[in-house]
């Protein structure tokens, strides 16, 4: 799938056009194509299936197709261009389109909230509806007041991988340290453990991120948190192998693995998460509560990623 495009869903919005922005970045890191897809709104829908119906040539072949005009003077002046570019207007409801298109992509790209939907939401229902059924890791890009002040095609920060080290598919690990080696950055790999209330815990601290070289080998260490920073470093070690010059940082927290997800978006260039719980069925329309909740309070980018092989 190293050739498929990256695909940005856009409607016009300036939360989809911050979302194209990264995606135009995106395929130009990976060295692949650009695929626009529009799901046209409900009235040029009407039209097409109207003109079909009735055959009748004196109608204009196409609806205006605003959207796409703009797209497409957008990328006329972008100072990069990755290639090929396509721009794919579609038919039907928007999860469903971007559902069947999604198998065509590395991945999809789009904002976190379309035009539709009240303003409050941070994530809209399209948004989420996509995450939970691509067949492709889905990355939703939040719109400018969520973010941390920082350009959507950013290239600096660390990609922050969301690991449970018994569980996580391969396929949420190798997007993650593809995406690291393709901006020349680190995996930070953040880890949950639960420990029992002590009065003496603060749970607002920050957590300690460790080297891989750096791991305790005395007793220093709270036992969960050792045996947390280990099982990480086995899970990790195929990936260090097949990606070299990615370095690593390991994080080891108590509590909420979310809620820490949230606060590494701050400064992340991604953050990296698997979509389903492995033991659920592959059918399954649920979306796992770390995945959710990141989606939801996110700072930056975050990209969903589901199981794509039969060994994940």
């Amino acid at each position: 799938m190293s050739n498929a495009p990256v695909i940005a869903a856009v409607d016009g919005s300036e939360h989809s056009l911050r979302a194209l922005e990264w995606a135009r970045a995106a395929a130009l890191r990976r060295g692949t194509g650009l695929l626009v897809a529009h799901v046209l709104p409900d009235h040029a829908q009407l039209y097409a299936g109207r003109r079909s119906a009735l055959h009748d040539p004196r109608q204009p072949e196409e609806f205006a197709d605003p959207v796409g005009d703009r797209i497409r003077a957008l990328l006329d002046t972008a100072p990069d261009r990755p290639g090929p570019i396509r721009y794919e207007p579609l038919e039907g409801s928007v999860p469903e389109a971007l559902r069947v298109i999604g198998a065509e992509g590395l991945m999809l790209v789009m904002g976190s909230r379309g035009r539709g939907g009240f303003a409050s939401l941070l994530l809209g229902s399209n948004s989420r509806a996509v995450a939970t059924t691509a067949p492709c890791p889905v990355v939703v890009v939040p719109h400018a007041e969520r973010g941390a002040g920082a350009a959507p095609d950013a290239s600096t920060g660390r990609v922050v991988l969301g690991l449970h080290a018994a569980e996580t598919p391969a396929d949420v690990l190798d997007f993650a340290f593809a995406e690291a080696a393709a901006r020349g950055t680190t995996v930070q790999v953040v880890s949950a453990y639960v420990v029992p209330p002590a009065p003496t815990m603060v749970v607002d601290s920050p957590f300690a991120v460790i080297p891989p070289e750096g791991l305790p080998d005395d007793g220093d260490a709270v036992p969960a948190e050792r045996e947390m920073l280990r099982s990480q470093t086995e899970r990790l070690a195929p990936f260090r192998t097949r990606y070299p010059d990615v370095p690593v940082e390991q994080a080891a927290v108590p509590g909420d693995a979310a809620g820490r997800l949230v606060d590494a978006s701050r400064s992340a260039a991604l953050v990296v998460v698997g979509r389903h719980h492995p033991r659920r069925t592959a059918l399954s329309m649920m979306i796992g509560s770390v995945a959710t909740a990141v989606l939801q309070h996110a700072h930056g980018p975050v990209a969903v990623v589901p199981t794509l092989s039969d060994d994940g």
